[in-house]
């Protein structure tokens, strides 16, 4: 079963799947892989929040929001999601599903009604994953917004 934990940006279990999130961007688009600079404050309470999810008390799933200054879908407070990424021992078993919707959850519970995301078109299952559960196409914004791989989506909640 898995178990779902705040935890600070910068904590080790976070830090530990972060960094073979950033390996594997670099391993998907070459170079430097993710470059957008993370402020580990940006997701701390109350302005944003980070999950580190654990399955036998193993860390295999991350996934965080911050508070965002758009105004996409009517947003009267907006979140962005950062760093969903499941370990590769752990993919198939819907934890990435699991995760996002945990993070739709404090999100709304902390008083944002939208979510908006950036993924890249070479990562096929996230952009499915996002689809399937409710997030539309939205124009680019953020740090990656004139990429021509970069996808974005919002969802109101």
């Amino acid at each position: 079963m898995l178990e779902i934990r705040p935890v600070p940006l910068d904590h080790p279990d976070a830090q530990r799947l972060v960094g073979r999130a950033l390996a594997f961007y670099v391993e998907l688009y070459g170079g430097e892989g993710d470059t957008d600079p993370m402020d580990t404050g940006a997701f701390a309470a109350p302005n944003g929040a980070f999950y580190v999810g654990y399955l036998d008390g193993v860390p295999v799933v991350t996934g965080g929001w911050r508070s965002v200054d758009v105004e996409r879908l009517g947003a009267t407070r907006a979140a962005e999601i950062k760093r969903m990424y499941v370990a590769d021992e752990a993919r198939g078993l819907g934890l990435a599903r699991t995760m996002l919707a945990h993070l739709e959850t404090t999100a709304r519970a902390a008083g944002c009604d939208v979510l908006v995301l950036s993924t890249g078109a070479p990562q096929v299952a996230a952009v499915g994953l996002y689809a399937s559960a409710g997030y539309e196409p939205i124009e680019p914004f953020g740090y990656y917004a004139d990429s021509p791989n970069v996808r974005c989506f919002g969802k109101r909640l």
